[in-house]
């Protein structure tokens, strides 16, 4: 048997629990993962309660959550890439790393670096894959200034870093009490919410070249304000700005391959990124996790620890 999160209707976090379940058997060309980490990402949330149902419809009685990191236990007899013993980081497309134990398609798995802890291991899909390809869409450059809306989030701290490291001067938009953080990672840290405008360009000297919007709330109408060019603004979360502006919305799934994951985990592991995790949660306390992400605020990552 195995322990994983379910939920049975679409609703609030009260509907989640964690059930006994069958332990999973891998099927062809997948591995069997024993989970020690899995992320959790505000996108769960916004399918648990329903709110993208034409999107991505659930089907009852569903579990939930696409990272993970964990160890091999058995795998298909048709995979020779990874074996009992591996130390794996990954993803799952069926809802189903929130859980003690999950099949895992091989192809989807990369190594996990002996420097990179399980709790970042296994928070790094979702957001590492959205913030390449937010970096990747704006096409950043040496020399550019780019701003980062949502700059302490998971996504938002690593996209800040992947433009600091292909060059450019990067302008984080934040709540004062992550500023710290930022400044440390060679991030320029400016206040959010009214103003932000005015405080940005005085802070950062001219407009920017490139702006990534992890946030919402107008970001991607401040951005074309600013002089953005249209091709140079992504957005992971304002899709109705996106069309409107002729802008791009490139998201997880635009990025999400076994090799940029990969990619990701050797930059953690020589230090060259850092995922900060808020905090680790018990897989039995899944309701708490969520609460804590829905408040918002956090700096970095929530994780599951199964």
């Amino acid at each position: 048997m195995s322990r994983a999160v379910r939920f049975g209707e679409y609703g609030g976090v009260d509907v989640l629990h964690v059930d006994d379940v069958e332990r999973p058997e891998p099927g062809p060309g997948q591995v069997l993962v024993q989970v020690r980490a899995a992320g959790i990402n505000p996108g769960e949330a916004g399918i648990r309660e329903g709110r993208l149902h034409s999107l991505w419809p659930a089907t009852f009685p569903s579990g939930q959550g696409s990272d993970l990191a964990g160890v091999v236990t058995d795998r298909a007899p048709d995979v020779a890439d990874y074996g009992p013993g591996d130390e794996v980081i990954g993803f799952t497309d069926d809802r189903a790393s929130q859980a003690e134990y999950v099949a895992v398609d091989a192809r989807n798995l990369t190594a996990r670096p002996a420097g990179v802890p399980w709790e970042v291991a296994g928070a790094l899909f979702v957001a590492g894959t959205t913030a390449y390809a937010c970096v990747r869409a704006v096409k950043v450059t040496r020399g550019d200034l780019v701003v980062v809306a949502g700059a302490a989030g998971g996504v938002g701290t690593l996209a800040a870093q992947l433009a600091r490291n292909a060059g450019a001067t990067v302008v984080g938009l934040a709540g004062p009490a992550h500023h710290d953080w930022l400044g440390e990672h060679g991030i320029v840290p400016v206040v959010h919410g009214e103003g932000v405008a005015d405080r940005l360009l005085a802070t950062a000297g001219r407009a920017p070249d490139a702006f990534i919007d992890t946030h919402g709330g107008g970001y991607v109408r401040l951005a074309i304000e600013l002089g953005v060019r249209a091709d140079r603004i992504n957005t992971t979360i304002d899709f109705e700005d996106a069309r409107r502006y002729g802008t791009s919305a490139e998201g997880s799934s635009a990025a999400a391959d076994a090799r940029v994951l990969a990619e990701l985990a050797a930059q953690l592991d020589t230090g060259d990124l850092d995922l900060p995790i808020a905090r680790a949660y018990p897989l039995e306390e899944v309701r708490d996790a969520y609460r804590d992400l829905a408040g918002g605020h956090t700096l970095g990552k929530i994780v599951l620890i199964p």
